[in-house]
């Protein structure tokens, strides 16, 4: 078993029965501080652009599609899709709140909250460095408070950290069960509930869910191998169907997002090696169709189960190869789960 940030992942009987060719994504896991093909939607739609306004290349740029002055509170923002994330809003000039674990530097695995927090000021944001344990309602409490006392409140929502230990039945300890369903689902659930009162507030209000698809998900090969984990991060599933139901009248978003493909992270590399991240995409997709998500409008734009390659399609991104190593073709991309 290994421990990547937070993240467990049995490292033996699992990965070899998976697919050589599908290889888990555990994006950034729980935080412990020291105290539409494939998208289950026909058509995503495109609020926010005009006719004529497209991109046609790269990553998406629209100076009214802007997440400037919004607050951004993003969980497990320390490394990874949540950096990423991150940094993608510091350079439209947002403020984001990094709420993660790591205060110290680890040995195997770049980056702190602070130094997080240090790259979104570089990037042209403004940011917060939060030490917060996902599972403890008064740290999480604590942290809501504290980005709205420096920010004046909080405008996204982004439901990035995870935990993921791919064992079977018997091979799942008690305690890891939990684990995963206290950070995957309950935090999830936790963060959402403490930030509504504030989204409420907003102008253009978003919670955005780093989940797999309703639907595609649903396959008994999703969870015999490591049916807790697909159980926790279904869980995080079902907050976005129940979710966006619930809070579409207050014009609150609740999306979801999932990458087609693995993604690049120190993480991945510790799991599955450095062949694996070659033939993964850069997190910079994930954050690339994040920020789409995030500028459109909450009203008409929620309830969705995105995938990112198709987000940024939509958009009007037809070159996906900036995202991936030059040596490594499309059709060699490492798929992710629940595809």
């Amino acid at each position: 078993m290994t421990n990547v940030d937070g993240a467990l992942v049995e490292r033996t009987r699992t990965l070899s029965s998976q697919s050589p060719e599908r290889i888990p994504q555990p994006g950034s896991a729980l935080t412990m501080p020291g105290s539409p093909p494939g998208a289950d939607n026909a058509r995503l739609g495109a609020p926010g652009f005009r006719r004529g306004e497209r991109p046609t290349g790269g990553a998406v740029h629209n100076r009214r599609m802007s997440l400037q002055n919004r607050t951004l509170f993003i969980t497990g923002a320390s490394r990874g899709i949540g950096r990423a994330i991150a940094l993608r809003a510091a350079a439209d000039g947002a403020n984001v709140v990094i709420a993660a674990k790591t205060t110290e530097p680890h040995p195997k695995l770049p980056g702190t909250i602070h130094s997080a927090a240090a790259d979104v000021v570089a990037a042209g944001g403004q940011a917060l460095a939060v030490a917060m344990d996902i599972r403890d309602e008064a740290q999480v409490d604590a942290a809501v408070a504290a980005a709205v006392a420096r920010f004046g409140g909080i405008d996204i929502l982004v439901n990035n950290a995870s935990a993921i230990s791919l064992t079977g039945t018997l091979e799942t300890p008690m305690k890891r069960f939990d684990l995963m369903h206290q950070v995957n689902v309950r935090g999830t659930f936790m963060c959402t509930q403490k930030a509504i009162p504030h989204l409420r507030r907003s102008s253009n209000p978003h919670v955005l869910n780093l989940a797999p698809p309703l639907h595609a998900t649903l396959q008994p090969k999703w969870f015999a191998p490591h049916g807790a984990y697909t159980m926790a991060k279904y869980g995080m599933t079902l907050c976005v169907l129940g979710m966006a139901a619930e809070f579409r009248e207050a014009g609150i978003a609740v999306n979801g997002l999932w990458p087609r493909t693995t993604i690049d992270t120190e993480a991945i590399r510790l799991i599955a090696g450095q062949e694996a991240r070659r033939r993964a995409r850069s997190p910079q997709i994930m954050a690339d169709a994040a920020h789409w998500v995030l500028t459109q409008g909450s009203r008409e734009f929620t309830g969705r189960f995105l995938i990112d390659e198709d987000v940024l399609r939509e958009a009007g991104v037809t070159d996906l190869s900036r995202y991936r190593d030059a040596a490594v073709q499309e059709s060699e991309l490492m798929p992710d789960f629940f595809l």
